[in-house]
């Protein structure tokens, strides 16, 4: 079994202004970079064996800093962790986006479905879950993966069966969740929002 600690990044300014980011690749900012700090803390007394990290720069520095804090070696970079790809959405704002695209997201011209995007997540858990397994067997891995909060969102629905997250919670910057893959599926292990 492979432990898979799952961290939203920390806060960009697009996050304070509301803005969709998607696969645009916005920095952290002041305060992201010490929510990143703050789950580094929460995560002081945990063993991980690595880390692995959406390739876009808000979740690679927090990755970075969490890493750092817990003397963790370098993320690794994993293209199947970076955010829900919102085609024409990207740069709006959410009340914008609620108004031009009063539908589905899988409606969005450009946009990657919530479909698409979770496979591809599962698809890149499972490629750190069998590497974990490869090199670890028979002793379990501890694998802490910085990501996005649509990414988390896509993978609580998907484990839960579409009862998480409640209607209109947030995914919280620096927001940790654990999941638990085995070669049979990822299920949910635990969640500590921020």
């Amino acid at each position: 079994m492979t432990l898979l600690t799952l961290v939203r990044h920390g806060q960009t300014d697009w996050n304070l202004e509301g803005r969709i980011q998607g696969s645009t690749d916005i920095p952290l900012n002041d305060t992201g970079r010490a929510q990143a700090r703050d789950a580094a803390s929460q995560l002081s007394g945990l063993r991980f064996d690595h880390v692995y990290a959406s390739p876009l720069t808000r979740a690679q520095e927090t990755a970075s800093i969490i890493a750092e804090q817990l003397g963790l070696p370098a993320p690794v970079l994993t293209n199947g962790m970076r955010e829900h790809e919102f085609g024409e959405a990207e740069g709006l704002l959410w009340e914008q986006y609620k108004e031009r695209y009063p539908g589905s997201r899988d409606d969005i011209p450009g946009a990657e479905t919530v479909q698409q995007l979770t496979t591809r997540a599962l698809d890149s858990l499972a490629r750190i879950d069998r590497a974990a397994r490869r090199r670890s067997a028979p002793r379990s891995e501890s694998v802490l993966v910085c990501t996005h909060g649509g990414v988390i969102r896509a993978l609580l629905e998907h484990t839960s069966g579409g009862a998480l997250p409640a209607p209109g919670e947030r995914i919280a910057n620096g927001s940790v969740y654990t999941f638990a893959m085995d070669g049979g599926g990822l299920r949910l292990h635990d969640a500590v929002p921020a």
